[in-house]
């Protein structure tokens, strides 16, 4: 390099020639020298460097940088649990029906003397409890039944008054009578059975709809049911399934 040499020409130092303040009268050749083996150096250091970077990013994988990934772009989603809210509706109360069709002097003594457990303490009564008749509670349907066949002979509604008691609004007996709570209305349905009719397959049913109203319950609506006499009159195999036609 021009400038850090000593000037062939008259053996004198260049114009480019690095002088030392302090020497005063140095020439810049020993000087020169000097310098050109730093930045040899430096140059083979600067190298180095660049040949270790490249060991350090081969190191981390086989793609030459560090495998972390693309950065997330998406935010963080926190999800905050919810405290769900405690029902507040009051259970309602169950009563003793067995207790209520013994001491109510609307159920015909046939049924109370009948009323027996089939098993245990296990009595032949369904109850169901719901708005029927707007009190202050809800009411009762009480369904009687025979423990061998399971039959209904008796169905009964329990209005509650409001010192805790109730008072029978409804009562009929009959062979094969079902009642519940339908909407707010109470829905009868009674079995329909002709002379050769087993206990299993009646002929036929009516079903009778009542709504409360004016203080009593009133037929709304009525509907009669004939049912094939042919099913239960034997076994038979089922018919082979068909595949559906396809158009």
């Amino acid at each position: 390099m021009r400038g850090l040499k000593g000037s062939g020409d008259g053996g004198g130092a260049s114009d480019d020639a690095v002088t030392d303040g302090g020497s005063g009268g140095r020439t810049g050749a020993g000087h020169g020298r000097r310098l050109t083996g730093w930045a040899a150096s430096s140059t083979a250091l600067a190298g180095l460097a660049v040949v270790g970077l490249f060991a350090v990013s081969c190191s981390t994988g086989g793609t030459g940088t560090r495998d972390e990934g693309p950065a997330g772009t998406q935010p963080v989603v926190r999800i905050t649990p919810t405290a769900t809210t405690p029902s507040r509706a009051k259970p309602t109360p169950r009563v003793d029906a067995v207790a209520l069709l013994k001491a109510d002097t609307k159920v015909s003594e046939r049924v109370r003397t009948d009323l027996k457990p089939c098993t245990g303490d296990e009595y032949p009564v369904d109850t169901s409890y719901g708005k029927l008749t707007g009190g202050p509670g809800a009411d009762v349907v009480v369904n009687v039944m025979t423990c061998g066949d399971s039959v209904g002979v008796g169905t009964y509604v329990y209005r509650p008054r409001a010192d805790g008691t109730y008072e029978n609004v409804f009562t009929t007996e009959q062979p094969a009578v079902y009642g519940t709570i339908d909407r707010g209305d109470l829905v009868v349905t009674t079995q329909v059975y002709e002379k050769k009719d087993s206990v299993a397959y009646p002929s036929g049913e009516e079903v009778i709809t009542y709504h409360w109203a004016n203080t009593r319950f009133s037929e709304t609506d009525r509907v009669h049911n004939d049912f094939n006499r042919a099913v239960g009159a034997g076994e038979g195999d089922f018919p082979e399934p068909t595949e559906p036609t396809k158009n």
